[in-house]
C-alpha cells in the first residue's frame, strides 16, 4: 500500500506548506500539488495523481473541497477510487472510505457541500436581483453613448470611413459595426 496525497490551493499567493506537512504527518510518500481554482476545470496534477494511483493505494486529502468542484465530481472521483481499490482519506472530516462509517460519513459530507454551495449560489442571485432593484449597473460602462450612436450612423451615411470613426471615438471595430446596427430612440 502506497499513501499518496493530493493537496491543492486556489490561488498562487496561498501556501501548499500547511497542508504539505499534514499529509507527511500521515504518512504520504508522494504528493502531487496543484496552485490552480477548483472551478478552472483542467487540474493536470489531480488527473496525474488518479492515473498514479493503484490498488490497494490510499489517496490522502485534507479537506473535501481541495478534491473535487460539486458534489457530481466528487462522486465521479469517488467511483474512479473505488473501480481502482484505492481507499480515501480526509483528514479535516476524519473520514476514511476503507471503513462502512467512513463511506456514509463520506456519502454524507458530499451531499452537505452540495447543498451549501446551491445556498451559497442562490443568495448570490439573490444579492444581484436585489442589487439590480436598486438601480445597480453590472457589466462594462457602454462605450458610446446614444447620442454617439446616432453620430456614428450618421456620419456613416455620409460615407466616412469605418477605420475613421473607430480613431474619432477611441473604440474598436466591433463597437462601431454594432452602433450601426443599433437602433436609435
Amino acid at each position: 500500500m502506497t499513501a499518496v496525497a493530493y493537496i491543492r490551493v486556489s490561488s498562487t499567493g496561498q501556501s501548499l506548506e500547511s497542508q504539505r506537512d499534514r499529509v507527511l504527518d500521515y504518512g504520504a510518500t508522494t504528493i502531487f500539488e496543484e496552485k490552480k481554482s477548483g472551478l478552472d476545470g483542467a487540474r493536470p496534477e489531480l488527473a496525474n495523481c488518479l492515473k498514479y494511483l493503484r490498488h490497494g493505494d490510499k489517496l490522502i486529502i485534507v479537506r473535501l473541497d481541495r478534491l473535487a468542484r460539486s458534489t457530481s465530481h466528487l462522486c465521479q472521483i469517488a467511483d474512479q477510487l473505488h473501480e481502482k481499490g484505492v481507499e480515501l482519506v480526509v483528514l479535516d472530516q476524519q473520514i476514511d472510505t476503507g471503513t462502512p462509517t467512513g463511506r456514509l460519513m463520506f456519502s454524507m459530507l458530499g451531499a452537505i457541500a452540495q447543498f451549501e454551495t446551491e445556498l451559497r449560489k442562490e443568495r448570490q442571485l439573490d444579492g444581484i436581483a436585489s442589487a439590480k432593484s436598486r438601480g445597480v449597473q453590472f457589466g462594462r460602462k457602454a462605450a458610446l453613448t446614444a447620442e454617439q450612436i446616432a453620430e456614428v450612423q450618421r456620419k456613416r451615411a455620409q460615407g466616412v470611413l469605418i477605420k475613421d470613426l473607430m480613431s474619432e471615438y477611441g473604440v474598436g471595430k466591433t463597437t462601431i459595426y454594432e452602433a450601426l446596427k443599433a437602433e436609435v430612440a
